[in-house]
């Protein structure tokens, strides 16, 4: 059984530890996504390119990919 999800540019994420995948375009999670540069608790996995989705993690991170939502889901999905 993979445990493990591709997120983008070989950059991979436990999908047991993901608990939402969110769309970055709404004001609250561009404030959630500001809030969280300053804590050191983000991760960026877009490697420069325009982030497309915000994984929420168990642990209290949020990682920036630069792969589509429905994409992701899809891929959390599979087993």
């Amino acid at each position: 059984m993979k445990i493990c999800v591709n997120i983008g540019f070989g950059s991979i994420v436990n999908k047991e530890r993901v608990i939402a995948i969110l769309s970055p375009d709404s004001t609250p999670i561009k404030k959630l996504k500001d809030e969280f540069k300053n804590t050191g608790k983000i991760i960026d996995a877009t490697k420069g390119k325009k982030t497309r989705a915000i994984l929420i993690t168990d642990s209290g991170h949020i990682i920036m990919s630069a792969i589509a939502p429905q994409t992701l889901a899809e891929r959390i999905n599979e087993t």
